[in-house]
């Protein structure tokens, strides 16, 4: 139901028409935000359900599991960073706080998908460019704002009012991380302006595609 091997994430962003690319690493004084979204009324999508995920499984079990694909993700490369060695004292443990809590996403997503009576997504084989902490450290503010957006793009498209006020919950917290590191960049705190913008599915996972691997 959500086998997401590189194949697929190639097929779901090549079909659509988008220009939707993370920001180089490297860029310093660019926003690690830099995803080009469809209109609110587009990333929303037209009717309940969420066609965008029906890949995942079906109306608020698809969004679960594609947000459960995304905290896998975050949480893979919060391990690998932490491993790295690239980072010390207050960075670090900042850090480690963070792939803690996106741990706690997965778990919490995963039950309410086994709860709705659907499977959890699989999770995903990656591999994440560690290179050095500036570029780790940029790379960590693109993802986590990629991620709020990503909860954005898809709150009117959920049906449960459970289930929405506790991907809203999610959404808050990427938020904040993605603020963090937008204010360890030198970056505004809130690139988008007053008003958050959303992501689109195809969007994401044409993002996220080049850390998957298999």
């Amino acid at each position: 139901m959500a086998d997401l091997s590189r194949r697929k994430l190639i097929a779901v962003g090549g079909g659509t028409s988008m220009a939707a690319l993370l920001a180089a690493c490297g860029g310093g004084g660019s926003s690690t935000t830099m995803v080009t979204q469809k209109t609110t009324e587009e990333a929303m999508g037209e009717g309940k359900g969420g066609s965008e995920t029906e890949q995942f499984g079906k109306g608020d079990i698809g969004i679960l599991n594609y947000a459960l694909t995304l905290e896998y993700l975050e949480t893979v490369f919060y391990e690998e960073v932490v491993k790295s060695g690239l980072f010390k004292g207050k960075e670090l443990a900042v850090l480690k706080v963070f792939g803690a809590e996106e741990a706690q996403h997965v778990e919490a997503l995963a039950g309410t998908v086994k709860k709705l009576g659907g499977k959890p997504a699989a999770k995903p084989m990656t591999e994440f460019p560690l290179e050095n902490a500036k570029s780790v450290a940029e790379l960590a503010g693109t993802v986590e704002n990629l991620g709020a957006a990503a909860y954005l793009g898809q709150a009117g498209n959920i049906e449960s009012p459970e289930v929405l006020a506790a991907a809203l919950s999610i959404h808050t917290v990427e938020a904040r991380h993605a603020a963090t590191l937008n204010t360890l960049l030198g970056l505004s705190i809130t690139p988008d302006g007053a008003f958050g913008k959303p992501a689109d599915v195809a969007t994401v996972l044409k993002s996220v595609e080049p850390f998957i691997v298999g």
